[in-house]
């Protein structure tokens, strides 16, 4: 994990990598809880006997689930100290170039794209990669948007 002692150092880091988180692997248990929390029930998902048969060969995790796994990832990848608190602001893109079938290990590769002021502090723009094990695309890619105070 790399840490960061402010947001000076920080900004400092733009146009670079950030690292990789560890890599999980994507149960069935995790994709019924998710369906469960956003009532989205959609057989791809759940139903193992007709997913098999599906266009993923076996069931697949949300693309939501996926995306929803970031803040997960964030704390093994970086850090940054000296902070009053840091806030999710939203994203600019997101895309699920690849489904993630239950079983697969994903892990998440992040870039620092800018850093900006804002009132009170920096907005920061994260590029979040998540790849999937073995695959070549990744399951999806996202610029998050955060506000940090310092």
């Amino acid at each position: 994990m790399r840490v960061f002692s402010g947001i000076d150092e920080f900004a400092g880091a733009v146009g670079g990598h950030l690292g990789y988180s560890e890599w999980h692997t994507i149960t069935q248990e995790r994709v019924q809880q998710f369906a469960d929390a956003t009532d989205d029930h959609q057989w791809i998902h759940l139903d193992v006997e007709r997913a098999a048969a599906g266009p993923f060969g076996g069931t697949i995790a949300h693309g939501y689930l996926t995306l929803s796994l970031i803040p997960m990832f964030s704390p093994e990848i970086y850090r940054v100290e000296n902070l009053t608190m840091g806030v999710n602001y939203g994203l600019n893109k997101v895309r699920f170039p690849e489904a993630v079938r239950v079983g697969s290990k994903v892990r998440a590769g992040m870039e620092l794209l800018e850093v900006t002021d804002v009132p009170g502090g920096k907005q920061a723009v994260v590029r979040c990669t998540i790849e999937i094990e073995g695959q070549a695309k990744p399951a999806c890619v996202a610029e998050t948007v955060a506000r940090l105070i310092a």
